[in-house]
């Protein structure tokens, strides 16, 4: 496999840049502050907002380089297929109709509807099946009938895409101490520790995974990549991977860990994070901000932090389940003495 450069990355967002949006990076001095409490100084914590880019998710981005690569090299397909939990799907929906071709789309029939009904809303022909494994399994199978498969993660052309979030970020919010951002099949996290490191080696990346569905944080520790037997239980369904790629892999072994964070910890920030940011953020955007609080209990000197908003997408359901436990009454967000409720 060709190893990635930054350049790589600056070309996709030349293809891109006309086409999606540049997020905003938003803050809270509260946050900050309430954060702050226990060192000589202030933490500052910069949120990318990639819940406001086309399609809700940073998904589009690597769709949508990926389709305009093709095109730049005359091998635009005019059907493709994908497999996907939502944001994915989503994204190549919409991609293929940037570009006028035909896109089938695969998902777990317990994929949220909202996203189900938003990818069909693009022209999309959506297929639910059982389970994930089916849904990647169906779409090897039109793959080979001839139509062109774009993984969610496995594919060069996608992780620089993805990798053009980071870019960017490092051009609007530069010097950052560490980078968290969230991992499930790890195109994200590989197209972030590519440019950041490239950017600047001191820079520490780190991705972030639910507990409940921890493949990479096992991959990375056993030397081996580790597939779940099944879809994670996990309210962070941008993250319900069963397992990494040997693409992606070499990559996560050159961000500083992957950080694990429970079901609470992830509702909890979803909560915070939708009060302080006023912003819609889906549960997966809220992983990042749970392993910042807990590599900050870790730090003695003020930290510049970046966490990735991966994207606004929620669900009835989800929000519901968000909602329905009162986490955060009489606790505002402490290093030390994080709710037990």
């Amino acid at each position: 496999m060709t190893q990635l450069t930054l350049v790589d990355i600056q070309n996709a967002a030349n293809r891109i840049k006309h086409h999606l949006i540049q997020t905003p990076i938003v803050s809270s001095s509260l946050l900050n502050q309430w954060l702050s409490k226990d060192i000589d100084g202030t933490h500052q914590f910069y949120f990318k907002a990639e819940n406001l880019q086309t399609v809700g998710a940073f998904k589009a981005r690597g769709a949508y380089n990926t389709l305009a690569w093709l095109k730049q090299n005359q091998q635009l397909p005019s059907h493709v297929v994908a497999y996907s939990s939502g944001n994915h799907a989503q994204s190549m929906a919409w991609a293929a109709a940037q570009f006028g071709i035909k896109a089938t789309i695969l998902m777990p029939k317990e994929v949220s509807k909202v996203k189900a009904q938003a990818t069909a809303s693009y022209g999309a022909e959506v297929i639910l099946c059982q389970d994930r494994q089916t849904a990647e399994a169906k779409a090897g199978e039109l793959a080979a009938q001839g139509a062109y498969l774009v993984p969610a993660d496995d594919h060069d052309k996608v992780i620089c895409g993805q990798g053009t979030c980071m870019l960017e970020e490092l051009s609007q919010c530069p010097d950052v101490d560490a980078i968290f951002v969230p991992c499930g099949g790890g195109g994200l996290l590989s197209g972030t520790v590519i440019a950041a490191k490239a950017i600047n080696p001191k820079i520490k990346v780190f991705g972030v995974e639910p507990t409940n569905a921890s493949d990479a944080a096992q991959s990375i520790a056993t030397g081996k990549i580790v597939k779940l037997p099944q879809s994670p239980d996990t309210i962070a369904d941008g993250v319900r991977t069963l397992a990494i790629s040997e693409r992606t892999f070499g990559y996560l072994k050159q961000t500083d860990g992957i950080k694990l964070v429970t079901e609470q910890q992830a509702i909890y920030w979803t909560q915070w994070l939708t009060h302080l940011l006023k912003l819609t953020i889906e549960p997966t955007s809220a992983l990042p901000m749970a392993a910042a609080q807990q590599w900050l209990a870790e730090q003695k000197q003020p930290q510049k932090v970046m966490l990735v908003l991966s994207g606004g997408n929620i669900d009835h359901a989800s929000r519901q389940q968000v909602w329905s436990q009162d986490l955060i009454s009489g606790h505002q967000p402490s290093l030390r003495n994080y709710p037990s409720t």
